[in-house]
């Protein structure tokens, strides 16, 4: 069936869906981090990557004008089930982007669907939201813990880094990377020889890094993200782990991350990550154009913010209406293929399927540019990297 015979089927499934009142716009609601530990994760600059793919679709889709607004979730998952409804309610919001954290995702996604709208989580990580906890109204995006451990932990493991030590983020996060890591690394023969948590915003390392180098493990995996990876990475080097013999394994580590160290120090660090700017033309134009926007290379969470709201917008075009049934039917039925997936598919458990990718840093006299910052070692196919359906849990995915 062609992209566009399947999305007139899936809208003749839902019945005609109805017109557009004379008045009415799409409004996109971005709800992100931009105040604490994942303000450079998310904040203004995944606003813009959401206007970007906005303008590229000229601002309106099916006639109707689109809006951009965007909020602070604190990281707090009752100010952002809040702001969801009173959005929805009041602002008349069709769809939520963004979502920094797997429980604002639940809490902010727990409101879309009560509402029947749409939420596009961009940014967190649970595996838990296509799995257990899946929700009809959500598609998750970008990446997730199964994805990362599945790409990095299971590549490291084979390669003969067999004993791993921990230092994870003490929330949900950090609990299900670690978990989705160690079951792929003892997959591969691997093992966990220790773990720490350690509570969001940590400014001192010191006495988790110690326990990793008495630990003798192969590899110092980081199961946290922003801030917090920024400071173990530089406090690593400052212990000398890499002179020891340990690897640091940074589970999400961003562009921005990569720059706040400095290549100095985050050199020879592996990571994984959704997004590979150099990858091909089109990631190499988006990047390009998102760089002389605002002045950064955009991360996967951008990038994926990009392309989640493009394919939305295609869809709202495609079925004429902002209806979410009609809308996310679509949304499963087209490919997806832009700057971010080239060879993307969004499932019945709500998770877009792509490939990952396996990077290194790069030492600085191997960059070429600022932004010329890591080398792909290995890509990872999608169908590889995510939990396979018939592995799933989400009672969305047919038996």
């Amino acid at each position: 069936m062609t992209s566009s015979l399947a999305v007139m089927a899936a809208l003749a499934s839902w019945g005609a869906a109805p017109a557009f009142a004379q008045d009415d716009k799409i409004v996109i609601g971005v709800l992100g981090d931009h105040s604490s530990a994942y303000a450079d994760v998310s904040g203004p600059n995944l606003v813009e990557a959401v206007k970007m793919a906005v303008e590229e679709a000229g601002g309106e889709v099916a006639g109707r004008p689109v809006e951009v607004i965007w909020a602070d979730s604190q990281l707090k998952p009752d100010v952002a089930a809040t702001i969801a409804r009173q959005w929805i309610e009041r602002d008349g919001v069709d769809v939520i982007v963004d979502l920094p954290s797997t429980a604002i995702a639940l809490a902010a996604g727990d409101v879309a669907q009560q509402h029947d709208k749409v939420a596009l989580l961009t940014s967190p990580a649970g595996s838990n939201l296509t799995n257990q906890d899946c929700r009809s109204n959500s598609i998750h995006w970008t990446y997730d813990t199964y994805a990362i451990a599945n790409s990095i932990g299971r590549a490291l493991a084979e390669s003969g880094k067999k004993n791993w030590f921990f230092i994870s983020a003490d929330y949900s996060f950090g609990a299900q990377l670690e978990g989705d890591a160690t079951a792929a690394i003892e997959a591969a023969g691997g093992k966990v020889v220790g773990s720490a948590r350690v509570p969001l915003n940590t400014v001192d390392f010191s006495s988790f890094l110690l326990q990793a180098q008495a630990s003798g493990a192969d590899i110092v995996a980081l199961a946290n993200a922003g801030n917090d990876t920024v400071n173990a990475i530089k406090q690593a080097n400052e212990f000398g782990l890499a002179q020891t013999g340990q690897q640091v394994a940074a589970m999400v580590l961003l562009d921005n991350d990569i720059n706040s160290v400095g290549l100095d120090l985050a050199q020879g660090t592996l990571y994984s990550t959704a997004f590979a700017w150099m990858l091909n033309d089109k990631s190499r134009a988006f990047a390009e154009a998102f760089r002389e926007r605002t002045g950064i290379n955009p991360n996967m969470n951008m990038a994926g913010s990009y392309s989640a709201v493009k394919h939305y917008l295609a869809a709202v075009e495609a079925v004429g209406t902002d209806e979410a049934g009609p809308v996310l039917a679509a949304m499963r039925e087209m490919p997806v293929d832009d700057a971010f997936a080239p060879n993307g598919k969004v499932r019945a458990d709500g998770r877009m399927v792509h490939d990952m990718y396996l990077m290194r840093v790069k030492a600085p006299g191997d960059s070429e540019g600022p932004w010329d910052i890591a080398t792909l070692e290995e890509t990872i196919p999608g169908d590889t990297a995510f939990r396979s359906l018939a592995d799933s849990q989400c009672p969305l995915v047919a038996d």
